[in-house]
């Protein structure tokens, strides 16, 4: 049970929720935003005295009853939800993790030609990728291995303190909320929680995000990408988990058939071929 971390996030999930939201009368002036902690009780029926033990991380051990009541008054998402029984000492699934990619992940990716795939860590690290993928992204074989963390290249790489579309903003608040719940799902991992650590010092955007206690897996999403040789690509960013490997993503790239950013896709294709011959016949 992680008791200072299930407090915070308690909090944080009733100050969003607004009383019309949870089905109770309005109209009052509030001083503090949200549901009050007696609402919440009432709602999830437990004693006030029960919950604000919980919120102040003096609470016992709750149940999987008590949190299923709590994630019901507080209207939680099935990926919030999920992480709220982590916080509260009810894990489901495997508490450690391994960064090893199968065998027959690696074949799949030598089929995928034309697609730019990689695959993605818990601790957001790039630990397999296509040539497609590398040249998308930028050459990863020359990349040491810390710049293989898509958390950095999104914060700290980027010199950047705000994000210039609302794009960039998306996929820096996705990919934190998809940070946490992996950090909820192994509490435990250094790696994790020293990237967690190093991006709070070092990056104030990450920071603010990081409060804000958002949970949520990452799926699919929408990305423009410009790439220096063939210019701007729009491309659907698919994430797919690895057969019984929960700690582990396939990341897709795919474009519209037909369109320009399919073209530039295959225009990569070729360049990266010919650059392969290149390096072959060296």
């Amino acid at each position: 049970m992680k008791r200072d971390e299930l407090a915070a996030f308690l909090r944080s999930r009733r100050e969003r929720l607004t009383p019309q939201e949870a089905g109770l009368p309005g109209g009052e002036r509030r001083r503090t935003p949200g549901l009050r902690r007696q609402e919440v009780a009432q709602l999830a029926g437990i004693s006030i005295d029960y919950y604000i033990r919980l919120e102040q991380a003096r609470g016992p051990h709750p149940s999987r009853q008590v949190l299923n009541a709590l994630s019901r008054a507080l209207m939680l998402s099935q990926d919030e939800r999920a992480h709220l029984f982590l916080l509260g000492g009810h894990p489901v699934g495997p508490s450690r993790r391994s960064n090893e990619v199968p065998a027959s992940m690696l074949h799949l990716l030598s089929f995928l030609e034309e697609v730019p795939a990689y695959v993605l860590d818990a601790a957001y690290n790039i630990v397999a990728f296509n040539p497609l993928g590398s040249a998308l992204l930028g050459d990863l074989e020359m990349s040491p291995g810390n710049d293989l963390n898509v958390i950095r290249w999104c914060f700290l790489y980027a010199h950047t303190d705000h994000f210039e579309n609302e794009d960039q903003l998306a996929f820096a608040r996705a990919s934190v909320a998809d940070l946490r719940a992996a950090h909820g799902r192994y509490p435990d991992d250094p790696e994790i929680n020293a990237l967690v650590t190093e991006m709070i010092a070092l990056s104030p955007a990450f920071a603010r995000l990081w409060a804000e206690h958002e949970v949520e897996l990452r799926r699919n999403q929408n990305k423009r990408l410009v790439h220096p040789k063939v210019g701007q690509i729009d491309v659907i960013c698919q994430m797919m988990p690895v057969p019984d490997r929960d700690d582990l993503r396939l990341v897709l790239y795919t474009a519209e058939p037909g369109s320009p950013s399919h073209l530039a896709l295959r225009r990569l294709r070729e360049l990266t071929l010919s650059s392969q011959d290149a390096r072959s016949d060296l």
